[in-house]
């Protein structure tokens, strides 16, 4: 697999490119959502596990700086405590749907042939900002996360209420919040694979083996 930065129209992201790599044939497309504190190249490393021939991988950076110690930065998708109403949050929401535009018409992704991929907050952002988007993402994958704000989300989501969605999250992480997500997706039609752990607040073997099978049917690797 080849990795490549790039410095998007919004974002700073990777792209990770399969083996055997053909660039005149199409590929299905993964965008995958770092959590609190990290970087791009964090989910990265995940990509090997789920398949290295299939799909085009895209990691973007998340825009907010953070201090993680001496000499060390971390990045957010949003501000602790910042209303999810706030311009602040509506800009990030923009510039992850610019960067959807773009990486979609630089590998030529036709429309359902792309799944949106977060972990914690990265997660949050998943359900932001891929649920508003069916004509892309065929799937949303949720990991270790929840819907912060359900009210303002449905007041935003199309009729089209088709995609596929993973959920996965650690009896040992704030389980309560993870149901209260599963509860309102499956209340407003969603085909959900809802998916308890016992871990805390990560990824795990069990994870990635459920998540390589729903990815299977949801949309399949590049044969």
């Amino acid at each position: 697999m080849e990795t490549e930065q790039h410095r998007g129209k919004s974002l700073t992201y990777l792209t990770i490119l399969p083996d055997e790599y053909d660039p005149e044939k199409i590929y299905p497309l993964v965008i995958m959502l770092h959590g609190y504190g990290v970087n791009m190249h964090d989910l990265a490393g995940l990509t090997p596990m789920i398949s290295s021939t299939g799909y085009i991988y895209i990691c973007p950076n998340a825009p907010i700086p953070l201090n993680s110690g001496p000499g060390m930065v971390g990045w957010a998708w949003t501000n602790p405590g910042e209303s999810e109403n706030s311009d602040e949050v509506q800009r990030v929401e923009r510039r992850l749907e610019t960067l959807y535009a773009e990486v979609v018409e630089t590998y030529r992704t036709p429309p359902k042939n792309a799944i949106l991929l977060g972990f914690s907050q990265g997660g949050s952002m998943t359900y932001r900002t891929g649920l508003m988007h069916p004509e892309l993402f065929t799937g949303l994958v949720a990991l270790s996360c929840w819907l912060s704000d359900p009210e303002l989300i449905q007041s935003k989501l199309p009729e089209d209420r088709g995609q596929s969605v993973f959920i996965a999250h650690g009896l040992q992480d704030n389980i309560d919040s993870g149901r209260r997500s599963k509860d309102f997706l499956e209340s407003l039609g969603y085909s959900l694979s809802y998916n308890e752990y016992d871990m805390g607040h990560e990824i795990n073997q069990q994870v990635l083996e459920d998540l390589n099978a729903w990815m299977n049917i949801t949309l399949p690797p590049s044969g």
